[in-house]
């Protein structure tokens, strides 16, 4: 129970830096990053952070890489 346990902190970890990375990220220049898609039409929006997921997923693995060392 006590990976368990370990594993329930690293998580809560990752969502508040996930969190951190929504709330601030636009000031640092995540979500409007080249790659990233995003259409606007009249009464349509989209978008879809492609770059800006691979880039916060290399972040995240290297951050469990090095806590599972």
């Amino acid at each position: 129970m006590n990976s368990l346990g370990k594993y329930i902190i690293v998580l809560g970890i990752i969502l508040i830096i996930i969190g951190l990375f929504i709330s601030f990220g636009g000031k640092f220049g995540l979500g409007r990053l080249p790659g990233d898609i995003y259409i606007e039409r009249d009464n349509f929006k989209f978008y879809f952070p492609i770059t800006t997921s691979i880039i916060l997923s290399v972040i995240i693995s290297i951050i469990l890489k090095i806590i599972n060392k």
